[in-house]
């Protein structure tokens, strides 16, 4: 049966223009293992051997596939005709996600390249076009066991094993094309005021918008608000705006203000750009987490982001939306965004539905010890800090998760220090865990990962943090190497993980399996009051929202059952916590 589900809502409500044209669906499709089709020029053929239903990556069963060995290399060409009231206009060519190498030509000539397998990329393809039919081809070359290249939780062997699960190569998020103008806005970034009820906004436009002058206007439920302008003296200009409403983003209420920004170029109006934005403000002290100057106890779940027939991508847009509300549901406030950077349009139902995330990356499989990794591993983060830090619901970085000694050598601190100076240089408005649960280095959480299974041993693990002792896993096993900066709030940023598989059998999970559903509820709710009762953390994490392939330890199943009714779960998640009392 066809493949109906291409995605083809607009990928970027942050940042949605009204001429623009989705190119997700069939595409036709190679292999290319040998790597040999940059030499036979394959940007050139008139057509490949197989087909593809784009944005599916070609392991999933919905881009009609399903080859989950490894690939080198794969090649995707589509024909697309331009809109003919574009003319006149730049069209720009935008992929969302493709893992990891990509170039791009159109026309059989090439206008880009792009490398990295999280973030989004586009180019400017006018001079390229005809103007009659064109074809767009796109190569992606991707070395998931390569040490110099990020891949998060995609297996490096050929099966998924434990907290390993099936590769994504090439594609895997909406490829669109956009009609602008020359001088056009490239990106904005609002950081809020919430003391002021104000937000500032700065605005990057094109070499061509230099002079020109930017208007802002922004809009509460279809009520102006506010509004202003300023000349673009350099690429870059600025407006703090006053806001006639206060209305705070907050948990469980996703309130957005709209804004439209444009270019006005010689009287006329050239660039029409809508976005949003939140009124929130987020500080973390060793006293804790403070939302709009509330403490909150942040209850965060572990979310690998993995879908059983679409592997990276979500097989609809309610899908993404399904996630958040079934972890509310259960209780949680937010979630860590684990191993993967999730897609903007997850991050926008976050955004509208008041739901806190922690922004990390897959770093997994670069080699943390090696200094040259900083090549392969910063661009790409720093790309990701500027697609996501005007979402109000990203509370928190994380660009590394369990970074471990490597055949004999150390972790490389300077590496990891050095992503912490340039994070907090790129976004000072944000808490930073730089290395979740691994060895010390600069970051502003002392965060760990514990799996301890019995409520009592858990307890005392955690109760000298007043003495300066925080026994964690990593302490436990190589006390020399974690040591307790007393001046930093602890997350439990991992624990739980227990495994539970409905009907019995085997499967991938943490500690010894509980034998009934009144043990598993008995041992949750024991670990997780462990955490409510210590004023010294200011926030867990549990492992994790849905099982992933053999891994079976969350609280829904792969295809998104609840294995518990969510009424059972989420008093044990959501009772008030010692330090909000």
């Amino acid at each position: 049966m066809e493949n109906t589900s291409v995605r083809m809502e607009h990928p970027r409500p942050d940042a949605r223009r009204d001429a623009w044209m989705n190119l997700n669906g069939r595409w036709d499709f190679e292999i290319d293992n040998a790597l040999v089709g940059r030499a036979k020029h394959f940007e050139k053929r008139p057509c490949f051997d197989g087909s593809i239903i784009v944005p599916f990556c070609p392991e999933s069963k919905l881009s009609g596939v399903g080859h989950t060995d490894f690939m080198n290399a794969v090649w995707y060409r589509r024909t697309v005709e331009i809109p003919a009231d574009w003319a006149g206009k730049r069209v720009l060519l935008h992929i969302g996600a493709c893992d990891y190498e990509t170039v791009v030509f159109v026309n059989g000539q090439e206008v880009g390249s792009h490398k990295g397998g999280y973030t989004p990329f586009c180019f400017d393809v006018t001079e390229a076009l005809a103007e009659a039919e064109n074809y767009i081809t796109v190569y992606a070359c991707d070395d998931t066991r390569s040490p110099q290249q990020v891949s998060g939780k995609q297996s490096p062997r050929l099966d998924s094993y434990g907290c390993m699960y099936t590769r994504t190569t090439g594609i895997w998020q909406t490829v669109w094309l956009e009609a602008v103008d020359a001088c056009r806005i490239e990106r904005y970034v609002a950081v809020a005021d919430t003391a002021h009820c104000a937000v500032t906004l700065t605005v990057e436009g094109s070499e061509a918008a230099l002079g020109a002058l930017v208007r802002a206007t922004v809009f509460f439920d279809g009520r102006q608000v506010g509004g202003g302008e300023t000349r673009m003296l350099s690429r870059t200009g600025t407006l703090t705006l006053s806001l006639s409403e206060k209305h705070l983003w907050d948990l469980g209420e996703g309130h957005l203000y709209d804004v439209v920004l444009e270019t006005v170029c010689n009287g006329q109006v050239k660039d029409v750009l809508h976005g949003y934005f939140g009124l929130r403000d987020v500080r973390l002290t060793k006293e804790g987490l403070f939302l709009n100057g509330r403490r909150v106890f942040g209850r965060f779940v572990l979310d690998q982001g993995f879908y059983p027939d679409g592997i990276y991508t979500a097989p609809s847009d309610e899908a993404l939306v399904f996630d958040i509300e079934a972890a509310m549901k259960l209780g949680f406030n937010g979630a860590r965004l684990h191993q993967k950077v999730f897609e903007p349009r997850f991050l926008y139902h976050a955004d509208r539905l008041g739901y806190m995330v922690f922004d990390e990356t897959g770093n997994w499989g670069l080699d943390h010890t090696d200094p040259m990794s900083i090549y392969h591993f910063l661009p790409e983060w720093l790309e990701e800090i500027r697609r996501d830090m005007s979402h109000p619901s990203v509370i928190g970085w994380c660009p590394f998760n369990e970074t471990w000694d490597q055949e004999g050598r150390r972790q490389n601190n300077d590496f990891i220090n050095l992503v912490y100076d340039v994070t907090r240089a790129a976004d000072p408005t944000r808490p930073i865990v730089t290395n979740s649960g691994s060895y010390p280095c600069r970051s502003d959480v002392h965060d760990v990962h514990d799996y301890e299974q019995d409520p009592e041993k858990f307890k005392e693990y955690y109760s000298h943090i007043q003495e300066g002792v925080v026994k964690c896993q990593l302490f436990r096993s190589q006390p020399e190497r974690q040591k307790y900066d007393p001046a930093k709030p602890v997350f439990i940023s991992e624990y739980g993980g227990i495994r539970w598989v409905i009907g019995g059998g085997d499967g991938w999970g943490y500690g010894v399996s509980v034998e009934s559903e009144g043990a598993f509820l008995a041992r949750l709710k024991g670990l997780t009051d462990v955490l409510l009762d210590n004023r010294d953390i200011f926030a867990f994490c549990y492992t994790q929202l849905t099982d992933v392939e053999q891994e079976q330890n969350g609280l829904l199943t792969y295809d998104r059952q609840f294995k518990f009714p969510p009424e059972v779960i989420r008093p044990i998640f959501s009772r008030p916590a010692a330090i909000e009392k």
